[in-house]
């Protein structure tokens, strides 16, 4: 192959990887925060990933960050019930989708 069409080619990569990014495709996002599809680490995981989970919400989520910034990182998942509003329910709800890692 010459060198223009190498180019060509590795133009098209980025440009569809770029895409992926851009329109956030769950294998991109995957690749980008190195978390396995769907499991959201609590210990560092933003306002919004936290809001998306079922039954957290903005509050909550808030809750949960403030929670993690005076009282270090959580040891295991039962130690999100600490969080004032998050409780036993809710943990169930979840449990499937996070992770402490």
């Amino acid at each position: 192959m010459t060198t223009s069409v190498l180019n060509r080619i590795a133009v098209v990569m980025f440009m569809l990887f770029s895409a992926s990014i851009i329109l956030g495709s769950p294998a991109s996002a995957e690749m980008i925060s190195g978390q396995e599809a769907g499991i959201i680490n609590i210990n560092d995981a933003s306002l919004s990933e936290l809001a998306d989970l079922k039954g957290i919400g903005k509050v909550k989520a808030e809750a949960i960050i403030a929670y993690r910034k005076k009282n270090g990182k959580f040891e295991s998942i039962d130690d999100i019930n600490n969080v004032n509003g998050v409780g036993r329910k809710t943990i169930d709800k979840i449990r499937d989708r996070i992770t402490v890692k």
